[in-house]
């Protein structure tokens, strides 16, 4: 079974979608737990060293995960009790240190043969024909496994050490993304023909000098005449993901993005979003809306039995640092909580962001009488501000399946209480739940394919699909520079 194909439900009457699963971390420790590295059974604090992404990689190909999706931040998280405090970020290890990640891409593909791997880059702060440069050079390396993470940026401590006293305003941000993405297709596709690598040792010719070419990109943001510096790797444009919900971010997904992820305590919450995407796409670009695969933030706390997931919960809830939550919190939302009292009711502040947030959590917790700033940071101890889910594979995959239902899900990004730990029970627990349900693959769709083959499930579909905007910019085989004029 492949990502892209469904399976008749049990009554007959519905079919059913073969769920996506990714592995969600950062090149930190705890991620979105904040400390739970003080756990004896986690080792998300062994980032720094090489093998534990390379055991990490094995161990979730092994398990037939579709992918792993590696988050990334240019700065600290600097809010709470701030301005620019970065002290409980860094106390508590909230994802801080955190390294680059680009790095740890080759060495897991290297060790793996299936196993997709999505990289964040932003693209405020890098230029495109570099970026464009450094993303072809991991495509080549990974056999074509390797997709990118489109994001503009949130954090101003990310802006004042990269030249800016604060982050360009948030539609400014996309505006710029817009350009930048086209350039990116400009040098990706357009640059090369498909056939520009000739490695003819009789005629000394390596590359055919025309069938390389500038594309002299000249816009509001960017100078850029090219051309791209390195040949045609295999998908040429990486697989692209993308999580902005905002009214410009939405438009840049249903235009761009092939991978979408959401992130939220109940499906009501992003339902409203996915439908919107999906109908942009669709009506505005010409795409096939079920091409669009929304991946939802969830983290699975699983046992054999209930009351074992429910012990195991509470056994992390206790590693939780309060602190390092109202951290991330506040880089995540601009929100300094600090300025509360401890004791506080925050669905009576005046804040209609803490109002609108903290109505939502209690609407999937609805057994806690009180939401205090120490309430928010506990419900985000455990999974941020994701799903979480405690309980033994039969509720887990329920679960799952009732937000594929309510909310039009294609999969999970499964964020880890402790790593590796949670990933060894959603192999160990879940998926052979799931299998027994028809909703995961026994296997890889197209084992040793690039990524977008495996997300599509089309052996062959290296680059993007035909209705997609990146594949009009695609310099075919066999066609003039003239003909193959390159898209604004």
């Amino acid at each position: 079974m492949t990502a892209s194909e469904t399976t008749p439900a049990a009554n007959g009457t519905k079919t059913k979608k073969s769920l996506i699963l990714n592995a969600f971390v950062e090149s930190c420790s705890g991620h979105q737990s904040p400390g739970l590295w003080r756990h004896p059974e986690d080792e998300s604090w062994k980032f720094n060293d090489v093998s534990h992404w390379v055991e990490l990689a094995q161990l979730l190909e092994k398990g037939k995960f579709h992918g792993i999706f590696i988050a990334d931040v240019l700065g600290g998280y600097d809010v709470y009790k701030g301005p620019r405090n970065l002290a409980p970020a860094i106390s508590s290890g909230a994802q801080w240190p955190v390294n680059e990640p680009l790095a740890i891409v080759t060495p897991m593909a290297a060790a793996t043969k299936n196993l997709s791997i999505g990289v964040t880059v932003a693209t405020t702060y890098e230029q495109p024909y570099h970026l464009a440069r450094r993303l072809s050079t991991v495509d080549h390396l990974t056999n074509g496994r390797v997709g990118w993470n489109i994001v503009t940026g949130y954090l101003d401590s990310a802006a004042r050490n990269l030249g800016r006293t604060e982050q360009p305003a948030h539609d400014d941000r996309y505006a710029q993304a817009e350009e930048y993405i086209k350039v990116m297709y400009k040098l990706w596709e357009s640059s090369w023909r498909d056939d520009a690598i000739v490695l003819d040792k009789d005629r000394r010719l390596y590359t055919d000098p025309t069938l390389v070419r500038e594309i002299n990109h000249q816009g509001k943001y960017y100078a850029v005449p090219g051309p791209h510096i390195c040949q045609p790797s295999p998908q040429r444009t990486p697989v692209l993901l993308q999580a902005g919900t905002s009214k410009a971010g939405k438009e840049f997904a249903a235009q761009h993005a092939e991978v979408i992820f959401v992130a939220g305590h109940s499906p009501s919450v992003v339902a409203k979003n996915i439908k919107e995407v999906r109908e942009l796409a669709s009506t505005k670009y010409g795409r096939n809306p079920k091409n669009v695969k929304f991946l939802a933030l969830t983290c699975p706390i699983i046992a054999p039995t209930q009351e074992e997931a429910v012990a195991k919960f509470e056994d992390y809830a206790q590693y939780g640092d309060i602190e390092g939550a109202l951290a991330l919190f506040g880089g995540w939302t601009g929100i300094d909580l600090a300025k509360y009292g401890d004791d506080e009711e925050l669905r009576n502040v005046e804040s209609n962001a803490i109002r609108s947030a903290v109505a939502a959590w209690s609407q999937s917790a609805p057994g806690i009488p009180k939401w205090t700033k120490n309430t928010v940071g506990k419900h985000i101890t455990i999974g941020g501000l994701g799903n979480t889910i405690v309980g033994d594979p039969v509720h887990v995959a329920n679960e799952l399946e009732r937000w594929v239902e309510e909310a039009d899900v294609d999969g999970f990004n499964i964020a880890y209480a402790i790593k590796p730990g949670t990933f060894v029970d959603v192999i160990e627990l879940l998926i052979p739940e799931l299998r027994k349900r028809g909703i995961f693959w026994d296997d890889y769709a197209v084992p040793g394919g690039t990524y977008r083959e495996n997300l599509y499930g089309i052996e062959g579909q290296k680059g993007p699909l035909p209705e997609h905007v990146a594949s009009k910019y695609r310099w075919r085989a066999g066609v003039s520079a003239e003909e193959a004029v390159i898209p604004e």
